[in-house]
């Protein structure tokens, strides 16, 4: 991410601001970004009496500016973090005064995750002025096998579409999440490896071959033999497939179908648009459009509501999950 790079390297450079906001909804950079502080900013020895992490739920917002205000001792700087800062929304606006003042020789770092803040306020104009805002935005689905794919290279390593993909499937867009999976792959992998789905088996546990992304593309293929192994593999191992993950892609999946056969231009390009996927997807759904009409899509994402229902408890508390998949797959295909 291109800010993140010129943040660090405006710090690097000896441009470093009294305040640095950190919000939004993905945490991944707010976390990266306030551990470089934390790490570079101060020297090993001028940290024990100059660095301070407090954390929004014990702390209050007097507390931190009383903090702020304080003088570091023997050295230039001070480093005050402060770590979940969205537990204090709702006082949060009460750091104005300090924000329009702020003391030179403190390097306030504040960590507001998953929430935004209001830009019609004082104090997110306060920031702007005297300091760094930096929101940190979920990725979309397709970007993130693009975001590892730049994460890897950065550290000389590669990795296939498919796997990329199928970390995606199986991790989510939580990039905190997905990073952690990497940084074991590294240990075990020499630098220059290209990361195959036998890695992503053998290191990370996400079976190659029985996973819910070889489970859509085998149903959107109406691959019946296919589906039905997948399914009774999932059956066998319902602590690493759980159904209510499964039904839940499996309903993004046919949602967007829908969608797709709401489309005029089905062109790849525009497809991938549309629906935020990554053209590698495009493939799919022109395939399960043709076997699936749109008549069909709406009864199946009516089925998946329903089965989503039974797979939490609701009117089906008899069914194990072995015959939840089997019905699933039943009333799909």
């Amino acid at each position: 991410m291109d800010e993140v790079k010129q943040l660090v390297a405006a710090i690097q450079g000896g441009d470093i601001k009294p305040i640095y906001f950190l919000f939004g909804e993905e945490a991944y950079y707010i976390d990266r970004i306030s551990e470089y502080i934390e790490n570079n900013v101060l020297r090993e020895e001028e940290k024990g009496f100059n660095q301070i992490v407090l954390y929004g739920r014990d702390a209050s917002i007097d507390e931190i500016v009383s903090n702020a205000k304080r003088y570091p001792m023997m050295a230039e700087k001070q480093v005050l973090i402060v770590k979940e800062a969205q537990h204090l929304s709702r006082t949060i606006e009460n750091l104005t005064a300090y924000v329009e003042n702020p003391q030179p020789t403190t390097v306030l770092v504040m960590c507001y995750k998953y929430k935004k803040l209001d830009k019609r306020k004082k104090l997110y104009k306060a920031v702007q002025k005297s300091g760094v805002l930096f929101e940190s935005k979920k990725l979309y689905e397709n970007q993130v096998s693009d975001w590892i794919r730049r994460t890897l290279a950065g550290k000389k390593y590669s990795i296939s579409h498919k796997a990329a993909i199928l970390l995606v499937e199986y991790l989510g867009t939580d990039l905190s999440r997905i990073h952690n999976e990497l940084e074991k792959l590294k240990l075990v992998l020499p630098q220059d490896t290209e990361i195959t789905p036998v890695h992503i088996e053998q290191h990370i546990g996400i079976s190659k071959d029985y996973n819910n992304f070889e489970l859509k593309k085998a149903i959107g293929e109406r691959d019946v033999i296919k589906a039905t192994r997948i399914i009774n593999y999932f059956a066998q191992n319902p602590k690493d497939n759980p159904f209510v993950l499964t039904v839940t892609l499996l309903h993004s999946f046919f949602s967007q179908l829908l969608k797709y056969h709401g489309l005029q231009d089905h062109s790849p390009k525009s497809v991938a648009s549309a629906l935020r996927i990554n053209p590698y997807f495009v493939g799919e759904f022109q395939t399960a459009a043709r076997n699936y009409p749109m008549k069909k899509v709406s009864q199946v994402v009516s089925h998946l509501r329903e089965m989503d229902l039974k797979g939490k408890g609701v009117g089906a508390n008899a069914l194990s999950q072995t015959d939840l998949l089997k019905e699933l797959l039943v009333k799909i295909l």
